[in-house]
């Protein structure tokens, strides 16, 4: 698995690089046959109070699975967004299975 980080309009600090890595480590045990995650961090320069955006993309056998989260600061968009990719994940899995149910039966 290769993973591919970017951020937009701030300097990324070795704490919130460390808390990506933990956190996407974490995403691939979830789906073994992951091939890349790209995750783009940047700021919104609006007015919200919710000014920091995390885009994550993983590239999979099959459909990408992608995600957004939009949070006040950039580890709590990073948690959400990898939990709207677990999410997708387990659905995944869940028809995987029953294909695969389907296919035995034949």
């Amino acid at each position: 698995m290769k993973l591919k980080f970017q951020t937009q309009g701030f300097t990324a600090s070795q704490e919130l690089t460390k808390l990506l890595y933990q956190k996407v480590a974490k995403l691939v045990q979830f789906f073994d046959k992951t091939i890349v995650v790209e995750v783009k961090i940047s700021s919104d320069k609006s007015d919200t109070e919710e000014g920091k955006i995390c885009s994550i993309r993983m590239v999979i056998p099959g459909n990408d699975l992608l995600a957004n989260a939009q949070c006040r600061t950039s580890e709590e968009a990073i948690a959400d967004a990898v939990e709207a990719l677990k999410r997708q994940i387990e659905k995944r899995k869940t028809k995987l299975n029953v294909y695969k149910n389907i296919a035995s039966l034949n």
